[in-house]
């Protein structure tokens, strides 16, 4: 017997649309936001998503809701990209080399405190930068224990650096083969070279 219209197959086909259709807002959000700032307007968020400003609305009821939800959606990836870093073979400064280059490739979606987004303001998210950067720490720990990266690099330095990098300079036409030569640039002086002297021992 095959099922009505209002069935099982019908609310779940209405449930994977509802979730296409989130998904889509928050990508055109997390453009549009990187575009004109946090004050761009929700129906231009809307268009750009290709759906009516009502159903930004139902999704996120106000303008905070969906910079937050920009907010909880970025450090996701972020944690993402952390583990899978972590969990590669190989030396540590080449973990941190994965971690920036994913975050390159990541920037257009990346809604950060650095570039204007709102500072985690619940607590799931604040759960998810701490683990990001607790997972860069012990990647780091692991290079300064074995000599391979200098003493004086901190987490918060990684982190910053990759949130520089996730965000492009406007005269800039095609950013992200600068931002490698960028962050090529930065592993190389993370590296403790020999006969260097190294100000944090």
């Amino acid at each position: 017997m095959s099922e009505s219209r209002g069935g099982p197959g019908r609310r779940r086909e209405l449930r994977r649309d509802a979730i296409d259709n989130r998904d889509r807002v928050l990508a055109a959000a997390a453009a549009a936001v990187r575009r004109e700032g946090t004050a761009v307007p929700m129906a231009t968020i809307a268009a750009d998503a290709g759906v009516g400003v009502g159903t930004v609305y139902r999704h996120y009821p106000s303008r905070d809701a969906l910079l937050g939800a920009l907010t909880h959606r970025s450090f996701q990836l972020v944690l993402e990209t952390a583990r899978r870093a972590a969990a590669l073979d190989g030396p540590p400064i080449e973990r941190i080399r994965f971690f920036l280059e994913r975050t390159i490739e990541h920037g257009s979606d990346l809604v950060l405190p650095m570039h204007g987004g709102p500072a985690p303001g619940d607590q799931a998210t604040v759960a998810l930068r701490d683990e990001a950067h607790r997972t860069l720490g012990s990647i780091l720990e692991q290079g300064r224990d074995d000599g391979s990266i200098r003493a004086d690099v901190t987490r918060a330095d990684i982190v910053s650096f990759g949130a520089l990098l996730a965000q492009g300079l406007p005269h800039v036409p095609d950013w992200k083969p600068t931002a490698r030569r960028q962050a090529d640039i930065y592993l190389t002086g993370l590296l403790n070279r020999p006969g260097r002297p190294d100000p944090g021992r």
